[in-house]
C-alpha cells in the first residue's frame, strides 16, 4: 500500500470489509438453504419409517406380508427418488423399492449410538442419496427383528444448490463491486475537503503568502490541520517579509559607505597628488572600512544568535560595577552634552560578563545619543523572585507608541527626530535582544515620568 493514495487505499479497505462481509453472509445463507433440504429430506424419511412401522406391526403371516408389500408399493407412488428396504435377522430381503444401493454396513455404523446420523452416499450411476437405517425389533409373523432403511435421491436438492449458488456467488461479486465502486465516490467527496487545501496551498507563492485556509469550511478532523497550515503560512509570511526587509537594508547600509570608497578613490587617483593627501585618503577609507567591518560582524553575531549558536558562560556579573565602568567610558561623550549619568541600587546577574557588558554598552550609547542638552540618563538595578532588574531610563524625546513593536529590528528606522547618526548600522538593539533572549531574559522599552525606559529582566545569580 506504499505508494499509494489515501482515496485508493481507504476505497480498497472498504471494498475488502464489504466483499469479506458479503462472503460470509453468502456462506451462511448457503449453509442455511443445505440445511433447510436435509430438515425436508429428514421429515419425508421420518414419515415413510412411521409407515413402515405401523405397516410391520400389523404382520401376522405370509399373507400379511404380501399385503403390506402391496400398502408399501402404493405408499411409494409420487414420492419420486424414493427408495425403501426392509431387511430380515437372517439376511433376506422382504421388501425392496427404488434403487438406492443401500450400503448397509455402513448404514449399521451410523445408526450405533451416539451417532445416529443421516448417510449421504454415491450410486454406481452418479447419484447420491441421503437415508438412514433403523430397527423394528420382535416383528410378530416374522420371527425377529427387521432392518428398515430408507433414503431420497438428491438429485433435485444439488441441482437446485448449483444453481442456487451460481446466482448467490455472482450477486456477492457484483455486490462487492458496486460497493467498491461507492465506496470509491464516497471517499472522493468526503476527501474533497483536502483536495481544496492542496490547492489553495499550491498557489502560494513569494508574492501570495497572505493566502490562508478557511478553517470553518473544513470538517472538524481537519480544522487542526487548517489551523497548523495558516500559522506555518503566517510564519512564513512573518519571515519572508523580515528577510526582504533585511536584505533591503542591508544593500542601502552597504552602498553608501562602497560608494563613498569607490567615488573617493576614483578622485584621488584622477590625477597625481601629494603623498599627504593620498595618506589623508587612506586614513578616510579605512574608517568607513572599519565601520563597514564592524557591520558585518553584527549580522554575523545576530545570525548565529537567531540559529541557536550563541552559547553564553555563566557566572555572576556586578550590574552595578559594570555600569559604573562604562559610565567612565561614555564621561566624556555626556560631558560633551551635558548628559548627567547616575545609578541606582544593585543587583547580581548570573551570564556572560562580555556579552552583557555589549548589551549595557548599546544601551548607554544609544540613552546618551538621543537624550538632549543638560538631560539626563538614570540607570537602575534591583533583584526580586530570582531576577536581577535593570532600567535605563533617559530625558530623551518618548519614543511613539507604533514605533516600539519593531524598535528592536535589524536596520528599522523611527521618524527622523530618532534617527541614527552616520556612524550607527542600526543593529546596536537588535544584538541587544539577541544577548537578552540567549540568557533566557527579556527587553522590553516604555515610558515613565515622561522618559523612554527600557528594561532588562536577567536570571540571578
Amino acid at each position: 500500500m506504499q505508494g499509494r493514495s489515501i482515496t485508493f487505499r481507504l476505497t480498497a479497505l472498504f471494498a475488502l470489509l464489504a466483499s469479506s462481509v458479503l462472503l460470509l453472509m453468502g456462506m451462511l445463507v448457503s449453509r442455511l438453504v443445505e440445511q433447510h433440504f436435509e430438515d425436508l429430506d429428514m421429515a419425508v424419511l421420518n414419515g415413510k419409517q412411521q409407515l413402515v412401522r405401523h405397516a410391520l406391526a400389523e404382520v401376522r403371516g405370509e399373507a400379511d406380508l404380501v399385503a403390506m408389500s402391496q400398502q408399501l408399493n402404493d405408499a411409494m407412488v409420487g414420492h419420486q427418488g424414493m427408495a425403501l428396504a426392509l431387511i430380515a435377522a437372517d439376511g433376506r430381503s422382504l421388501f425392496v423399492s427404488g434403487d438406492a444401493e443401500f450400503p448397509l454396513a455402513a448404514l449399521r455404523d451410523a445408526a450405533r449410538p451416539p451417532a445416529l446420523q443421516p448417510l449421504i452416499w454415491p450410486t454406481t450411476d452418479g447419484r447420491r442419496f441421503r437415508g438412514f437405517l433403523s430397527e423394528v425389533e420382535a416383528v410378530p409373523g416374522i420371527g425377529g427383528p427387521v432392518q428398515v432403511a430408507v433414503a431420497a435421491d438428491m438429485a433435485h436438492h444439488q441441482h437446485f444448490m448449483q444453481s442456487f449458488l451460481v446466482a448467490l456467488w455472482a450477486g456477492v461479486l457484483l455486490a462487492s463491486l458496486a460497493t467498491g465502486f461507492l465506496g470509491w465516490v464516497v471517499v472522493r467527496r468526503g476527501l474533497a475537503p483536502l483536495q481544496a487545501m492542496r490547492q489553495g496551498a499550491a498557489a502560494v507563492t513569494a508574492h501570495r503568502l497572505d493566502f490562508r485556509l478557511a478553517e470553518e469550511a473544513v470538517p472538524v478532523e481537519l480544522a487542526a490541520l487548517a489551523k497548523t497550515l495558516n500559522e506555518m503560512l503566517a510564519r512564513l509570511e512573518d519571515s519572508f517579509r523580515r528577510l526582504s526587509d533585511f536584505s533591503s537594508d542591508l544593500a542601502h547600509e552597504l552602498r553608501t559607505p562602497v560608494s563613498n570608497l569607490l567615488t573617493q578613490t576614483q578622485v584621488t587617483l584622477s590625477r597625481p597628488r601629494p603623498a599627504e593627501e593620498y595618506r589623508e585618503v587612506l586614513a578616510s577609507n579605512a574608517e568607513e572600512l572599519e565601520r563597514m567591518t564592524r557591520m558585518i560582524s553584527d549580522m554575523l553575531f545576530l545570525a548565529k544568535a537567531e540559529n541557536g549558536l550563541i552559547v553564553p558562560e555563566r557566572q555572576a556579573v556586578d550590574l552595578a560595577g559594570e555600569i559604573r565602568e562604562l559610565f567612565e567610558f561614555y564621561d566624556a561623550l555626556a560631558e560633551e552634552k551635558g548628559v548627567a549619568l547616575s545609578v541606582e541600587g544593585a543587583g547580581v546577574a548570573l551570564g556572560d560578563r562580555l556579552m552583557l557588558r555589549r548589551a549595557l554598552s548599546n544601551l548607554l550609547a544609544n540613552a546618551i545619543r538621543y537624550t538632549p542638552q543638560q538631560g539626563r540618563v538614570v540607570v537602575r538595578i534591583a533583584a526580586a523572585d530570582g531576577l536581577a532588574r535593570l532600567a535605563v531610563l533617559n530625558s530623551g524625546e518618548p519614543i511613539p507608541e507604533a514605533h516600539r513593536a519593531r524598535l528592536f529590528d535589524r536596520f528599522y528606522r523611527a521618524e527622523s527626530s530618532r534617527q541614527r547618526s552616520g556612524e550607527e548600522a542600526g543593529l546596536g538593539l537588535a544584538i541587544t535582544r539577541s544577548i537578552l533572549l540567549a540568557h533566557g531574559g527579556e527587553i522590553t522599552v516604555g515610558t515613565e515620568d515622561g522618559m523612554t525606559v527600557f528594561a532588562l529582566r536577567l536570571p540571578a545569580a
